[in-house]
């Protein structure tokens, strides 16, 4: 019979043989899961008002960015009966006979050197108001993030929660030659668009997280011969090692105050969860139990940590009250449930889910009150959730086919799409807080 250690050992065991195919950086977006419930609304194409052409269109950007919410319809642009820029050129008949709910304009003109400014406005057809408009000011080598910026704020006054477009993913692949792999890691927008690498390494790269204010990644390096965590700034390059002890040194957990770290180390011979003080560097035992204890997350208020643990006898979800060290199982439901993560309000934790059957590892939602547990997937290896910071949307990591893609499902499990590279593998996807 297998051991639970002889498990967990097995599975970054096959973690890394899936990064070890051929992979590019640069990842599409393929709409596997729509809603029919959908509104329906009007984007115009914003008026450049300069010289020669834009490098990005700023209302098809808006334009897709809403439709991958799963909420909303673009009428296509074939289907614009006008093509108005402020509020006095619209005509409220002509947009309620194609029966769009909401209509946006807009207009890009240049302020000199490389500065553009962006004026839009948003419209309720059906009741003939102005929602709302603004004047963004930026350059023309930002203008994809202008675009995100009026996504976000069009998101917000249409649904009254935050847009998450103007944030970002880390994600690992790797490349093969004949005589090693060469892994990266990457950051791009949350539509996979303008990826950069910020490490290339001969040895295998896991577990990104993203520091609370978005400036700072820690993840899983095995470049000195042995897993080891390290933080890298993202704007200048600067990293260091934070662990390096024989053994383990895992699944590191930015806390909420961005001061402490969470992480798996086996330092004292059995895998346990510890606190590293970012201040004074300063490491603390949290968990203390024969058991396999590892993948700490935090919970949005700090107060807590859900981990994953053997000491059930099979990968289960527990949490402590770091306070006073209270130990409790939170997860019931299945054979199989691990890397969880809280929702941004701490009501719900996603996570690894396989059923007492056996059978799919899918990605689940846990309500914590009710222990009611709910299935978003449906794919046969779904790994490493990660919640968006609005808590609408969860990244993670499937198999289709042979191929390890990036997914992304509604956390109402209504809309689903995939983020492949144009070829090989991509996995152990991190979603960023945050922005702006």
């Amino acid at each position: 019979m297998i051991s639970i250690r002889h498990y967990f050992a097995t599975a970054l065991l096959l973690l890394a043989l899936l990064l070890s195919t051929l992979a590019d950086a640069s990842l599409t977006i393929r709409i596997t899961k729509g809603s029919d419930q959908t509104t329906p609304v009007a984007i115009v194409p914003f008026a450049w008002k300069g010289q020669g052409g834009l490098p990005e269109d700023v209302a098809r950007i808006v334009s897709d960015n809403l439709e991958r919410t799963g909420l909303y319809r673009a009428l296509p642009r074939e289907d614009l009966v006008s093509l108005p820029t402020t509020g006095a050129e619209v005509v409220y008949r002509d947009w309620r006979l194609l029966k769009v709910n909401y209509l946006l304009v807009g207009s890009i003109e240049p302020s000199g050197n490389d500065a553009l400014v962006i004026r839009y406005e948003l419209f309720d057809v059906v009741s003939q108001q102005r929602v709302f408009g603004e004047t963004v000011n930026g350059r023309i080598a930002d203008l994809r993030s202008r675009a995100h910026f009026v996504s976000d704020r069009v998101y917000e006054r249409l649904t009254g929660q935050k847009g998450i477009f103007s944030t970002r993913i880390a994600y690992v692949t790797a490349e093969r030659d004949r005589q090693a792999s060469t892994y990266r890691l990457h950051v791009a927008d949350a539509d996979g668009q303008r990826s950069r690498t910020i490490l290339t390494s001969r040895q295998p790269i896991l577990s990104p997280d993203w520091s609370p204010d978005g400036k700072q990644l820690a993840y899983v390096s095995f470049e000195t011969g042995r897993p080891g965590i390290f933080v890298q700034e993202l704007a200048t390059g600067q990293r260091y090692q934070l662990t390096n002890f024989t053994g383990l040194n895992g699944s590191p957990s930015w806390s909420p105050d961005g001061r402490r770290i969470a992480m798996t180390l086996s330092r004292d011979g059995n895998p346990e969860i510890y606190i590293y003080n970012l201040d004074n560097r300063r490491l603390t035992r949290v968990t203390h139990h024969y058991a396999i204890d590892t993948e700490p997350s935090w919970s949005p208020d700090g107060k807590h940590l859900i981990f994953t643990s053997s000491r059930s006898g099979g990968p289960q979800i527990y949490r402590i009250n770091l306070a006073n060290g209270d130990v409790d199982r939170v997860s019931f439901d299945g054979n199989y449930n691990a890397r969880a993560r809280y929702s941004p309000d701490g009501k719900e934790i996603f996570m690894v889910h396989r059923d007492s059957g056996g059978g799919l590892f899918s990605i689940a939602a846990l309500n914590i009150a009710t222990g009611r547990m709910r299935t978003l997937t449906t794919s046969p290896l779904d790994e490493s959730p990660s919640v968006a910071p609005n808590g609408a949307m969860v990244i993670y990591a499937l198999m289709r086919g042979s191929k390890g893609v990036l997914g992304v499902v509604s956390t109402d499990g209504r809309i689903e799409y995939e983020l492949p590279a144009d070829r090989g593998d991509v996995r152990e996807p991190a979603w960023s807080p945050f922005l702006n």
